[in-house]
């Protein structure tokens, strides 16, 4: 797996924990749900910080927070008995889509050097 894919997968897995721990703010009511919403906080923001080594930084806190966002909705809309809007879901797929595109014309990182050493081209 090349280092932009396994960074898009980190954004990925972080959009997830990001909406277990959005949720956990809302809905803890113990000891250990906020303990597992701080480890949410933790490995989310863990997955996006790596992400950012290797991608846009730009477009990782873009693709990250839609994510986030949307999945959120949609997880109260299921487990939690939020109402259902189309207007709202609509509103979601518009994000959606603007994530999608931001992926696909993120570029590559062209140079496989490991962070903060620099290349013989950008040392001439």
């Amino acid at each position: 797996m090349s280092r932009a894919n396994r960074g898009w997968l980190y954004v990925l897995i972080g959009g997830v924990f990001e909406v277990a721990w959005v949720s956990g703010l809302k809905h803890s009511s113990n000891i250990w749900e906020w303990l597992l919403t701080v480890i949410g906080i933790a490995a989310s923001f863990w997955l996006m910080i790596n992400a950012s080594k290797v991608l846009p930084i730009g477009s990782v806190y873009a693709v990250f927070t839609g994510l986030g966002t949307a999945g959120t909705v949609v997880a109260e809309t299921l487990l939690f008995g939020e109402p259902f809007s189309i207007a709202k879901t609509l509103l979601i797929l518009l994000l959606l889509s603007g994530v999608v595109g931001l992926k696909l014309v993120t570029d590559s990182p062209k140079d496989e050097t490991a962070p903060g050493i620099v290349s013989k081209k950008e040392a001439i």
